[in-house]
């Protein structure tokens, strides 16, 4: 069999598999947040952390929720890092550096992780375990809560109300997140996946010393790190690391992972706002850009120029062997567009275009399926500018779900768009100005300018991963990559929780004959052309400077 034949069958099962989990698992996260029902369990949590369940939120609440709750996670994340080398079963590892430990604890409770460290060499199991896994959950379930009460302010009328946040964390997490990751974990472990808490051991004798390696409950992490859109990985070498990725069955297990909650929320977005076709057009959205996006990489891969790339039979530098170019290539493209950030190959090795079109994936916002909740709530801002445009060509207010788009609803979009592009072009900008930042560069000219451009891209649309090449272990990079990630994260979420807010206020204006109808394929090519032209006109010239300047060179 050829690798390119490869490539698509793996493509092929994957789509299969998606499609058979979408509606089940889409119906099932539409009751969770539909139900009035409480577990025993939560009812327990909720006792715990003193939260009254039943009580309705309006936006100012739900976000000081979503807020207080984050930065709780990021001083208790900070503290534990800061104390691991009293801690017992830090595998001898000491404490983290103050500027490592704030720039991990804002990854990881963003939904980012980012990591700056070596994980087999900095961090011991209580961190991992207590800590970095723990924020793999909770903070999935912040996005998919964010996300549900965007919907269900399109679906409410004149309340103003949007559910109630502590009940949305705990149910995405007890019931959505930890079964699933469960099942996940031991498929993992079948595959090959370490699971266990064993110390650091020698594992043979090569030339110019021993190989060592330390245990861990990596199947369990491996599997919310990545049906969390989490990203980050327990070694360096990420899901590229056997122990993490041993087979190409399980590298496309996690590429499944990797989507399955993000395309399955559209059919909990129909089910809540009434309209299943409203969904899938939502569905249609996301799958053409991944579909396309997925095409055009393995066409850069596979694309032969010279006889190294002819006797590879592809662009083979920085990929696995055991997973081919169709594999990482399917990898890659699911990974940047969603807010993963987990990587089977060096992004840094991929052709000039490929690696262009990675940071493009980041850019349009990772919403093309996008990660666990932000991915959702993403598409349906830019849903909101689509059909702004579309009632600016006819003259007509233009009206979404039955809620009319009015002069707040789409300043509260647009300021949406503007935040991530301004972190990444600005902090782009101040690091290859100042002297100390570039000197963290690996490679020179389009090559160097890409490692800048695609840390600041990844950390601002909390995707996570790197490049590769730049040494990001600095005060500056610690820093101004951990304020791109608390800025990418939270000011987007107040912005969307207002208009959720707004949104639910209105009364719901019925259809007429000209009302745009947003469920039919026309709609769907206007969102597709909308994301891409509004991306490609933001970011086209920093693009211009990086990976095309090296694609075409």
């Amino acid at each position: 069999m050829g690798p390119v034949l490869a490539g698509v069958l793996q493509l092929t099962a994957l789509i299969a598999a998606l499609a058979l989990a979408h509606v089940p698992l889409g119906n099932h996260m539409a009751r969770v947040y539909t139900s009035d029902r409480h577990w025993r369990v939560e009812r327990w949590i909720y006792k715990g952390i003193g939260a009254d369940p039943d009580t309705r939120m309006r936006w100012p609440a739900y976000l000081r929720g979503v807020l207080a709750f984050s930065v709780v996670g990021i001083l208790f994340l900070y503290a534990l890092q800061r104390l691991q080398g009293v801690l017992p079963g830090s595998l001898g590892f000491a404490s983290i550096d103050p500027d490592q430990a704030f720039n991990t604890a804002v990854s990881f409770v963003t939904n980012t992780n980012w990591q700056s460290y070596y994980g087999e060499q900095a961090m011991g199991h209580v961190v991992q375990t207590a800590g970095l896994a723990v924020q793999n959950f909770v903070s999935a379930a912040v996005g998919i809560a964010v996300a549900v009460a965007l919907v269900r302010g399109f679906a409410g009328s004149r309340t103003g109300e949007l559910g109630n946040f502590w009940a949305d964390l705990v149910r995405g997490t007890v019931r959505i997140l930890v079964p699933l990751a469960a099942v996940a974990a031991v498929v993992l472990v079948a595959c090959g996946v370490i699971q266990n808490f064993a110390g650091i051991h020698g594992v043979g004798q090569f030339t110019g010393g021993t190989q060592e390696w330390n245990g861990g409950a990596v199947a369990s992490q491996e599997a919310i790190k990545e049906l969390g859109t989490n990203g980050g990985g327990y070694f360096n070498a990420n899901s590229a690391h056997p122990f993490e990725n041993p087979t190409p069955f399980s590298n496309l297990f996690e590429i499944f992972l990797i989507l399955v909650i993000p395309f399955s929320l559209t059919r909990t977005f129909g089910l809540m706002v009434g309209s299943v076709k409203q969904g899938y057009a939502i569905l249609a959205t996301m799958g053409s850009i991944w579909l396309g996006f997925t095409a055009l990489m393995m066409w850069t891969e596979f694309t032969h120029h010279g006889p190294a790339f002819e006797l590879a039979n592809g662009a083979m530098e920085g990929k696995e062997l055991r997973f081919g170019i169709g594999g990482s290539s399917i990898f890659a493209v699911s990974t940047t567009l969603t807010s993963t950030g987990a990587v089977d190959s060096f992004h840094s090795s991929f052709t000039g275009l490929g690696g262009g079109i990675t940071m493009l994936g980041m850019m349009l916002g990772e919403i093309a399926p996008g990660g666990t909740g932000s991915g959702l709530y993403g598409m349906l801002i830019m849903a909101i500018i689509a059909v702004f445009i579309a009632g600016l060509m006819v003259g007509r207010t233009p009206e979404y779900l039955g809620k009319k788009i009015g002069t707040r609803e789409i300043k509260l979009a647009a300021c949406y768009i503007l935040v991530t592009p301004a972190l990444v072009l600005v902090f782009t900008a101040l690091a290859m100005a100042l002297p100390t930042p570039a000197n963290s560069m690996t490679n020179s000219g389009a090559h160097g300018f890409s490692e800048i451009l695609y840390a600041y891209t990844s950390a601002s649309n909390n995707n996570g991963s790197a490049f590769a090449g730049l040494n990001a272990d600095t005060q500056w990079f610690n820093s101004t990559l951990g304020l791109c990630m608390l800025f990418g994260r939270f000011l987007p979420m107040v912005f969307v929780l207002a208009l959720a807010g707004s949104l639910a206020g209105q009364r719901p204006v019925p259809v007429t004959a000209g009302t745009l109808r947003t469920e039919k394929p026309l709609f769907t090519g206007l969102l597709v052309g909308a994301i891409l032209i509004i991306t490609g006109l933001t970011y086209f010239p920093a693009l211009a400077l990086g990976p095309l300047a090296e694609g075409l060179a």
